[in-house]
């Protein structure tokens, strides 16, 4: 197969989330099992770090992935999903893997996949393992799908697990408390691997603490240890300062402009003092690392300044926690008036995320080209009875187009609310 024959049968023989939402899953590690069985476990062939969490998940493993390329290691690097190209998700020192790689691997492995017949993130967890270890990475950041327990990703024995915090997302799959889906994300600890959890919640702490006590895994909270000091933005770039405990540690330029990459910083950080006697990584590539993800890994839409005057920032937020950091970095921006281009999935409980988004924006609803997506003037029908008024747009660049018409130069425009509306953005 040629790469666009090898991803048409990938979308069309198996079921895919960020399509059709959780029917798309299969229950249990199995197919995943079966087809690294078929590959000779390349799971077991290189080293790696697991990381999981309701947000932040991505941009963690990303500074990981900087951090330890800065460093003179070879990085894998597993995400998902992806925004403009299935080979994102695959990443060797930051570039994608090869479509010739990715047609080669679903050309060879076609009968194991009709025969096994898994989902679509089974296939590509599959391949991500088989390309890093042919490939010999020192390390591999590997992001977890969707939970943690039952996730694809997790046939693999870390060298440290990381959970950056715990929200309401995904509740039907999860649970519908704090600690029942602190409980699946806790099912990415090993035991006697170091797990790293980001956050300190009052409701989940417990959880996380019985399940690595019982393994016997070393546990590290990240923001006990460390605390990540905000100094501002000093020409695009976020200063900040890390301390362990009451002691300066490093001073940081963030590439990364949302303020809720400080607990991120802070939780990565925690894992690369963390695996020092394993991966040692100098002061100075932490530095260099952290100021350059963007650069290092191709990481996008995370606070990502599109254009400016009016000044346009795109943001993969899509849940109630994610939302509010978001907009918790928003007020802290000086502009005239805030306008909101967002679309969000049918599958998700969106009342708690148009309760988060303010009043006095202009809105521009839209939909995502999928089939999970909310129609446009479904969205704009919800919001408006909570007192979020705008109009309704086929798509996120036909909203864009009206939003930048209508804002003043000192205006704002947030594009969020799917990961799939960023992906559809032309100008990213």
């Amino acid at each position: 197969m040629q790469y666009p024959e090898a991803i048409d049968y990938l979308y069309s023989r198996l079921p895919v989330f960020h399509r059709i939402g959780p029917k798309a899953l299969k229950p249990g590690l199995g197919n995943t099992i079966k087809l690294c069985e078929a590959l000779g476990n390349p799971q077991d062939k290189f080293r790696s770090i697991h990381v999981a969490g309701t947000n932040g998940k991505g941009s963690t493993s990303h500074m990981l992935a900087a951090v330890y390329q800065s460093a003179g290691y070879r990085v894998g690097l597993y995400t998902s999903p992806h925004l403009k190209s299935f080979t994102e998700r695959i990443r060797l020192n930051g570039q994608p893997i090869a479509e010739a790689e990715v047609a080669a691997f679903v050309t060879e492995q076609q009968a194991s996949i009709e025969a096994i017949e898994p989902s679509f993130f089974e296939v590509t967890v599959a391949m991500a393992f088989d390309f890093f270890a042919r490939k010999a990475v020192d390390v591999a950041i590997i992001e977890v799908g969707l939970g943690g327990r039952l996730d694809s990703t997790n046939i693999i024995t870390p060298l440290a697990s990381v959970i950056t915090n715990i929200g309401y997302d995904h509740t039907d799959l999860l649970g519908e408390t704090l600690a029942q889906i602190a409980a699946e994300k806790a099912g990415i600890i090993k035991a006697h691997v170091p797990v790293i959890v980001g956050e300190t919640q009052t409701e989940t702490e417990s959880v996380f603490k019985d399940v690595a006590n019982s393994l016997e895994s070393p546990i590290t909270f990240s923001d006990q240890e460390y605390t990540v000091k905000d100094e501002g933005i000093v020409n695009g770039i976020r200063v900040v300062e890390v301390y362990h405990q009451q002691d300066l540690l490093l001073k940081l330029s963030l590439d990364l402009l949302g303020s809720y990459q400080l607990r991120n910083a802070g939780a990565a950080l925690a894992t690369v003092a963390t695996l020092q006697p394993v991966l040692h990584v100098s002061s100075s590539a932490q530095r260099d690392g952290l100021s350059a993800v963007t650069a290092l890994t191709g990481l996008k839409g995370r606070f990502q300044t599109i254009r400016e005057r009016p000044r346009v920032i795109a943001d993969t937020a899509h849940n109630q926690p994610g939302l509010a950091a978001l907009f918790e970095t928003i007020q802290s921006i000086t502009y005239a008036k805030l306008h909101i281009v967002i679309g969000l999935v049918a599958d998700k409980d969106r009342s708690k995320v148009l309760a988060i988004l303010p009043e006095t924006a202009v809105f521009y609803f839209c939909q995502a080209q999928i089939p999970r997506s909310l129609p446009a003037d479904a969205l704009q029908a919800e919001a408006a009875q909570l007192k979020r008024f705008g109009e309704a747009y086929s798509d996120v660049n036909a909203a864009l187009v009206v939003a930048l018409q209508t804002a003043l130069p000192d205006d704002l425009i947030l594009i969020t609310g799917s990961n799939y509306i960023i992906a559809e953005l032309t100008d990213l």
